[in-house]
C-alpha cells in the first residue's frame, strides 16, 4: 500500500499542530509536508512528529531562504529528515513575462538549487497554472524551468495542471524523470464547493484519477501528497482523500 502524506498547508486555519498531526495520523497517513511557516519552531515539529511516528520527507521553502540562506534551509530539512527541498511559488509581481525572463529565472532556480544537491538533498519546484501559460513564441514557463540537466526537479501538482488547461497525464509522462513527488488535489463540479475555492476532496471532483496514477505509477514518483487549499473541514478533507486515494 502507498504510504500517503498531507500537506500541513491544507490545515493552515485549524487547531494547534499537535492536535493536527494527531488527527492526520488518525486517519492513517504516514508522512507529511512542511510549509514555510512551520520552521519557526523546529523544537516543537519534531517532538509533534515524533509523538505521532510521522515523518517529513519533503517541505516546502521560499525561494529567498534558499538563496540568501541555503546553510539554514539545508540544516531545517537535515533536522526534519527531509530529502527534498521544494520551492513552491513566484509571487506575481516577480513572474517574469517572456520566454528570455523565464530562462533567466530558472537559471537563477538552478543556481540555488545547488548547495541544496551538493548537501545529498533532491531540489525542486512545485508548479501552480500560471507555469502553463504560453508565451509569445509557443513556449511554456514550466519547460523552460526544467530544462534538462539543470538540477530541479519536479513536484507536480496535478490540480493546477488541469487548471491550467493541461493534461496533468501528458506532463506526468513529460517529465517521468524529474518527478520526486505529486499533489493529489481535486477540481470540485462548476458551480459546486464555492466556498471552498472550487477545490473537492480528492476522488469527489472532476480529476481522472485513474488514468492519472496509472501513469504516475510508470515514474520513479516517490511521494504522494494530499492537498486541499481551502478545506472547511481538514478532518473530512483528510479522511475522505486517503479513503478515496487507496483505491486509485
Amino acid at each position: 500500500m502507498t504510504d500517503f502524506s498531507y500537506q500541513l498547508y491544507s490545515s493552515r486555519k485549524f487547531g494547534p499542530l499537535e492536535a493536527t498531526l494527531e488527527m492526520v495520523a488518525k486517519c492513517g497517513y504516514k508522512q507529511v509536508e512542511a510549509y514555510g511557516g512551520l520552521y519557526e519552531d523546529l523544537d516543537r515539529l519534531e517532538k509533534a512528529l515524533s509523538a505521532n511516528s510521522l515523518i517529513m520527507p519533503t517541505g516546502h521553502f521560499d525561494l529567498t531562504l534558499v538563496e540568501k540562506t541555503p546553510n539554514q534551509a539545508i540544516e531545517i530539512a537535515k533536522r526534519l529528515g527531509m530529502t527534498a527541498v521544494i520551492v513552491p511559488f513566484l509571487d506575481q509581481d516577480d513572474r517574469p513575462g517572456d520566454a528570455k525572463g523565464w530562462t533567466k529565472f530558472a537559471d537563477r532556480l538552478s543556481e540555488a538549487g545547488k548547495p541544496i544537491l551538493d548537501a545529498g538533498l533532491t531540489f525542486g519546484w512545485h508548479n501552480h497554472d500560471f507555469e502553463f501559460n504560453t508565451l509569445e513564441g509557443g513556449e511554456k514557463p514550466l519547460d523552460l524551468i526544467l530544462q534538462s540537466e539543470n538540477g530541479v526537479s519536479l513536484e507536480l501538482d496535478l490540480a493546477w495542471v488541469a487548471v491550467g488547461d493541461e493534461s496533468p497525464v501528458e506532463w506526468v509522462k513529460k517529465y517521468a524523470s524529474k518527478l520526486v513527488s505529486v499533489h493529489l488535489k481535486d477540481i470540485a463540479p462548476k458551480g459546486e464547493c464555492v466556498s471552498e475555492d472550487g477545490w473537492a476532496d480528492v476522488g469527489r471532483g472532476t480529476m481522472n484519477w485513474s488514468e492519472i496514477m496509472d501513469a504516475v505509477r510508470t515514474t520513479n514518483c516517490s511521494y504522494f501528497v494530499m492537498e486541499h487549499d481551502n478545506p472547511s473541514d481538514d478532518m473530512r478533507f483528510a479522511q475522505r482523500s486517503i479513503a478515496a486515494a487507496s483505491k486509485f
